[in-house]
């Protein structure tokens, strides 16, 4: 019995990583191919024959750095750490009023809130846009970091995650005679890594990726950011869409991504114990 027992889960195993390999390879492999595409001709390209290059050509990236690329690429890391530091700073604060400071309206607010985040994106974008006119913003980076620097969907998490976290040490802090704020900040705020970590990457992966608002609030080819710059690349070319030049674009626009995840990432997966502060 034991014997069968052990033959079973042994090919329980197999079928499971068999199918984990199969699916992780599918994943990869539009990512495989972009980068190979970009290292094609257009004339390879368009035969789409081969999946290997057989020319490798590095035309693409040469004609993606002799562009405003580089000027764009600068606009994105600007607006999205510096968006990231502030949805860093206010909803971890936000998050730690709502969990932790007993104010009246508390729960109306945070009920409030919860309705705002059923709201779709698209219906606030014209009044935004009024915003934004009114503040003289439009046409400035400014106007997508103030129509970004806080998030109610991470406040909410930042919120449960110090509803959870343990009064124990918050209250030793207070023992100790610091004040709330410095509880928050020389306390709380270095237990809480994992969560501000997990914020930060989604943050900048957010921004980075962010389409519809630069293109709403932004129309000077040397303010453009990323995706916009990448979009109106790819219309420059009257004749056909040179994708050996769209796919080297998008490939360099993964590195910082790829960056900020590696730096967070040990945050991001060792640092779940929210009980940690209690050592």
């Amino acid at each position: 019995m034991d014997d069968n027992m052990k033959k079973n889960n042994r090919s329980l195993k197999i079928i499971v990583y068999t199918l984990l390999i199969a699916y992780s390879l599918l994943t990869l492999a539009p990512f495989v191919w972009s980068i190979l595409t970009s290292f094609k001709t257009t004339a390879e390209i368009a035969g789409g024959s081969t999946f290997l290059p057989e020319a490798w050509s590095f035309r693409g990236y040469k004609t993606i750095f002799a562009s405003q690329f580089p000027q764009w690429i600068s606009n994105s890391l600007f607006v999205a750490l510096l968006t990231m530091i502030f949805n860093i700073f206010f909803n971890t604060m936000a998050g730690y009023a709502l969990a932790r400071i007993d104010f009246k309206g508390r729960q109306l607010l945070f009920s409030l809130l919860l309705v705002l985040i059923m709201v779709p994106s698209q219906v606030t974008m014209i009044p935004l846009y009024i915003v934004i006119s009114n503040l003289n913003l439009v046409d400035s980076q400014w106007s997508i970091i103030f129509t970004t620097m806080i998030n109610i969907g991470y406040i909410f998490m930042m919120r449960q995650f110090f509803i959870n976290f343990p009064r124990d040490v918050e209250e030793a802090a207070a023992m100790d005679g610091l004040s709330s704020f410095g509880t928050f900040i020389r306390i709380v705020l270095p237990n809480a890594k994992a969560a501000v970590a997990t914020q930060g990457i989604f943050v900048f992966m957010g921004v980075w990726n962010e389409f519809m608002k630069p293109l709403l609030f932004i129309s000077s080819p040397n303010k453009y950011m990323l995706t916009q710059g990448l979009n109106a690349l790819s219309k420059s070319f009257k004749n056909s869409t040179q994708w050996d030049v769209i796919m080297a674009g998008s490939i360099i626009s993964i590195i910082p991504i790829f960056i900020i995840y590696i730096i967070l990432n040990k945050y991001f997966i060792t640092e779940n114990d929210q009980s940690a502060g209690v050592k």
